[in-house]
C-alpha cells in the first residue's frame, strides 16, 4: 500500500496513504474520515465527516485515538500512521476502477470518473492497469457535488498522461478545461488558511499545472505517483533529523520529478531568508560532519541539495532556471551511505509555500 491508497481501521476511521516508504509495522497515513452522527456522508447507514485541516486531524487523534500517532525514529517527527494491526479494509484505486467498469457507474460522479478515465487513456495510450480512482469515489463518500480524483501508476505512464492533459487543456474546446477566475476564488480560499498567497500568485501558479481542472462541470484532480520499485528506497535507507522551520531562496537545477507526488527539485545556490530552528533565534545551527556551523539569515548553505514536498498541490510550482522562494521544515538527510546533506520539506504544516522569484 502506498500513495492513493487508503484504509479503514477496527475504529471505523478512513485515512489515505501518503509516500511510498513506510515502518513495517505501521502505514504512514493521514486521517480523513471519521463517524460523526452530526457528518455530511453517509455510508452503509453510518454517517461520517470529513476532516479537512492538519491541524484538526492531530487535535483529534491526540485526543481520542492517539494509537494513530507515532514517533518515527527513521522520519525523526511525529507522523499519523495506522498501525497495520488495526487495518479491516484496504481500498485499492486501481481495483475499485476494474470493479466500477465491470458493474457499471451507481451515479453521476462515478459516471463522470469513468468517462474523464477514458477520455486520458485514449488520448495518453497507457494501460488502464495504470490508472485508478482515488478521493472520495475510492471509499464510498463522495456526494453529488464532489470532484474526481484520479491517480496515474508508474513513471512512463505519468509523463504519457501529463503529456495528453496539457494537450487536452491547451486545445480552443473540449471536454476538459482549466478553471476560470471564478472557480481559482474558489479554490484560493480553499487552500488560503493553509498556504499564504495571494490571489495573483496562486493563480499564476495553476495556469502552469496540467493536473487540476474542470471535466463537464466538475472539479478534478489528477495524481502522478512512481511505483515503488521505481524509487528503490526503503525504510531505514535514509534518516531524516528535523532542524526547525526555514525559508530559501535557491536556484532550481532539476525538475523531472515536479509531476508526481511526492514531488522533488533539485536545488543550488541556496540562501537562508530567515530561519526558525530549534537553535538558536536568527540564524540556523547544523552539524556538518564534526563540525557545528551556524548559519545567519541572508548567508548561503552548500549542502541544502533538494526541496520536496509530500502533498500534490505543490507540483510544478517552479522550473528548470528559475529561482525559487520556498518555506517549509528544514531536515538533514543522513543516508546510510553517503554524507548527509540537508533538505526542505514543503507542505507539511501551515504557511508553508513555494514560488518563483518574480523580478
Amino acid at each position: 500500500m502506498f500513495e492513493g491508497f487508503a484504509v479503514q481501521t477496527a475504529d471505523g476511521l478512513i485515512f489515505t496513504v501518503k509516500g511510498l516508504v513506510h515502518p513495517p509495522d505501521r502505514l504512514v497515513a493521514y486521517l480523513r474520515y471519521l463517524p460523526d452522527p452530526q457528518g455530511d456522508r453517509e455510508r452503509e447507514g453510518v454517517r461520517y465527516r470529513r476532516v479537512y485541516r492538519f491541524e484538526e486531524q492531530q487535535e483529534i487523534l491526540q485526543m481520542r485515538y492517539p494509537a494513530y500517532l507515532s514517533h518515527d525514529p527513521v522520519f525523526g517527527i511525529q507522523v499519523q500512521s495506522v498501525p497495520r494491526r488495526l487495518i479491516r479494509t484496504v481500498y485499492d484505486p486501481c481495483y475499485h476502477l476494474a470493479t466500477l467498469r465491470r458493474r457499471g457507474p451507481a451515479d453521476l460522479v462515478e459516471e463522470h470518473a469513468l468517462r474523464l478515465v477514458d477520455l486520458l487513456q485514449e488520448t495518453a495510450d497507457v494501460p488502464l492497469k495504470n490508472l485508478g480512482i482515488s478521493g472520495s469515489v475510492l471509499v464510498g463518500m463522495h456526494r453529488p457535488d464532489s470532484d474526481v480524483d484520479l491517480v496515474v501508476y508508474g513513471e512512463a505512464a505519468g509523463r504519457a498522461v501529463h503529456r495528453a492533459l496539457r494537450r487536452l487543456l491547451d486545445a480552443p474546446s473540449g471536454p476538459l478545461r482549466r478553471p476560470n477566475r471564478e472557480e481559482l476564488a474558489a479554490l484560493h480560499a480553499m487552500h488560503r488558511p493553509d498556504t499564504p498567497l495571494s490571489f495573483a500568485e496562486f493563480a499564476r501558479l495553476q495556469a502552469r499545472k496540467v493536473n487540476e481542472g474542470r471535466f463537464q462541470g466538475r472539479s478534478c484532480f489528477i495524481r502522478f505517483v512512481k511505483w515503488p520499485a521505481e524509487v528503490g528506497e526503503r525504510y531505514g535507507d535514509r534518516r531524516f533529523e528535523p532542524l526547525g522551520s526555514a525559508t530559501i531562496r535557491a536556484r532550481v537545477t532539476d525538475d523531472r520529478d515536479a509531476i508526481f507526488t511526492p514531488c522533488r527539485y533539485a536545488v543550488e545556490d541556496v540562501t537562508f531568508l530567515e530561519t526558525a530552528p530549534f537553535l538558536r533565534p536568527g540564524g540556523l545551527c547544523v552539524t556538518l560532519g564534526a563540525q557545528t556551523v551556524t548559519f545567519p539569515d541572508g548567508s548561503p548553505v552548500a549542502d541544502l541539495r533538494e526541496v520536496v514536498s509530500f502533498r500534490g498541490r505543490f507540483g510544478e510550482q517552479v522550473r528548470v532556471g528559475e529561482w525559487a522562494i520556498a518555506r517549509g521544515s528544514l531536515e538533514r538527510v543522513v543516508p546510510r551511505n553517503g554524507p548527509a546533506y540537508h533538505r526542505l520539506v514543503v507542505g507539511g504544516r501551515a504557511g508553508d509555500y513555494l514560488l518563483e522569484e518574480r523580478a
